[in-house]
């Protein structure tokens, strides 16, 4: 959906701005010398003036667009109607509002007024009333977003665009008639008023690409508001989502949001950089269920006890009985056993959780891979016997959370597949998530070992000598080293095995699900290789090696 974007604020712009651009050549405020151009203009524009609009708009969409990949937008959206909310966010947009009317009011007088300010008010006069109709329909984002989205791809294209007009103005390849200019100068061979203006227009492109954000936001995030959202939102449709009364946002949802989407980004930096590719409310969905994953393990393993530990498990299965129940009355009694037994950090990831789209086995089988790790309280317990155990326990624990994200891919798609093409590539899904869960272990033995735990398989520790009490004190030794290797090529196999699953997923979720997958085995690949650095205990993948990754995973389409 953003990735035509570009395209799409290219053609505002060369319609916003030729009839401006054409007025200015007209009254002469600018003109270009006959030598300096290849000679074909619209409207007395020349071509590469009109070519300036596209480039121009499309660097800057570009940054825009990668800067604001990892960002959710929808929970930067809020309820006015909450006065500890809106009393502050209302002062701002009216600060701007009124400053942006000044602005315009000033303009309106140096064109009347003509002469040397003639160009500078004309500047404003024309990109005003834009700037203020995109402030008074974003605001909220434009306020919270981080500054990286906003004032990064505005000053960074000016900056650029700063030092190539200054070297056009000094060669002549246009000139500012001096009689409309104030003649005032940022720097030799640059006017304040080119200055201002290539300021302007990036707060325009910008401003706009942040309004369309803007409006999608509140497309996928209130379903209460707009039932389906298609691929493509028409304008219409666009326009009609920025005229939603904020009074009317789902304060609780847009809270829940933020809490899964900060959960994730604190947890997994692998699945926060490829939940970025993901789009619409399937991203949305595939956080929350990612939030309810890591509540429900963080419950049970940060019980102080096994008889609390054993108490979470027992109330998370009593809380998917009533999900999974048909009592007419179950969501209201959803919301009250979650108010009412859940520590209050956990009840948006409960309260949000689409079990609706989600089959109920799944995540059944999850909360019985907690009673596994339940199971290393008891003394001198040890659970994974052997290599069936452990991937029983790997696929309760990963492969079902694999199964429910391609259960919410499937859902969100529009293309058609058959029921046996689904079941046979969630399968795969869940044989992935097996795979990743090696790796996971093969990370985490130091970790885990600390925490008392030892996941290698007993009958494999048997074969190189050890037991899972030298592994509690050694975990870094050369025998423990080589059944990590030992995993991580069962890893690897189970992964080549599975892999061209992801080929056959929906074309929406194919690349990111991809990125998801790659990002994660990359750590493996890291742990073969025996050159890694450990940050709280873990091998870790570089940041641009990451990146790397994640874009050659895109490349492949």
């Amino acid at each position: 959906m953003r990735v035509d974007l570009g395209t799409n604020t290219d053609e505002i712009a060369v319609v916003s701005t030729t009839p401006w651009d054409s007025y200015l050549i007209h009254r002469r405020i600018w003109t270009y010398p006959p030598n300096a151009i290849v000679g074909p203009t619209l409207f007395k524009i020349p071509a590469e003036e009109i070519f300036f609009f596209v480039i121009q708009t499309y660097n800057t969409s570009i940054l825009y667009l990668l800067a604001s990949k990892p960002t959710l937008h929808t929970i930067y959206l809020s309820n006015e109607s909450l006065r500890h909310r809106s009393r502050k966010l209302r002062t701002r947009r009216w600060l701007g509002v009124s400053l942006l009317i000044a602005l315009i009011l000033f303009g309106t007088g140096l064109v009347i007024r003509g002469a040397e300010g003639l160009y500078l008010g004309l500047i404003i006069v024309w990109a005003g009333p834009f700037i203020l109709l995109l402030w008074s329909l974003s605001y909220q984002l434009l306020l919270g977003l981080p500054k990286s989205n906003t004032v990064l791809p505005i000053l960074l294209p000016t900056f650029y665009l700063w030092a190539v007009d200054t070297i056009a103005l000094r060669r002549g390849t246009w000139v500012i008639e001096s009689g409309t200019k104030l003649g005032v100068h940022l720097w030799a061979g640059l006017d304040l008023e080119e200055a201002f203006f290539f300021v302007v227009t990036n707060t325009l492109i910008v401003f706009g690409l942040v309004a369309f954000d803007n409006a999608l936001a509140i497309l996928d995030a209130f379903p209460d508001l707009f039932s389906t959202v298609p691929p493509l939102p028409s304008p219409l449709l666009l326009v009609k989502a920025l005229f939603v009364s904020t009074t009317r946002y789902d304060q609780n949802r847009i809270i829940g949001l933020e809490e899964a989407f900060r959960r994730l980004w604190r947890k997994s930096r692998s699945f926060y950089l490829a939940s970025g590719f993901f789009q619409g409310r399937l991203r949305l969905d595939l956080i929350i269920l990612y939030s309810f994953c890591r509540v429900a393990d963080d419950l049970v393993d940060e019980a102080s006890s096994g008889v609390e530990a054993r108490h979470w498990i027992s109330k998370l299965t009593e809380f998917l009985d009533i999900c999974y129940a048909t009592n007419p009355d179950k969501l209201q009694r959803r919301s009250d056993f979650i108010t009412h037994t859940f520590p209050a950090k956990t009840h948006s990831s409960l309260l949000l959780l689409p079990t609706e789209l989600l089959s109920p086995t799944p995540l059944y089988d999850l909360v019985k891979g907690f009673e596994t790790d339940l199971a290393f309280s008891s003394d001198a317990t040890f659970p994974i016997q052997d290599e069936q155990t452990l991937q029983i326990y790997s696929s309760r624990v990963a492969g079902t959370v694999a199964e429910l994200c391609l259960e919410l891919a499937f859902y969100h798609s529009r293309e058609q597949t058959t029921d046996e093409q689904r079941r046979k590539i969630i399968q795969s899904g869940g044989w992935m998530g097996i795979a990743l869960q090696y790796v996971n272990i093969s990370r985490d033995i130091a970790v885990d070992a600390k925490n008392g735990r030892v996941y290698l398989p007993t009958n494999w520790l048997d074969s190189v000598d050890l037991r899972a009490e030298d592994v509690l004190q050694d975990p870094i030794g050369s025998g423990v080293e080589a059944l990590r290797q030992q995993l991580l090529d069962k890893a690897m196999g189970i992964y080549n095995e599975a892999k061209s699953a992801i080929e056959r997923l929906p074309s929406e979720s194919r690349a990111p699900m991809r990125v998801a997958v790659e990002s994660y085995v990359e750590i493996g690949r890291v742990l073969q290789e025996g050159r890694y650095k450990l940050k709280a205990g873990r091998a870790t993948v570089p940041k641009i090696r990451r990146l790397r990754v994640a874009w050659a995973a895109l490349r492949k389409g």
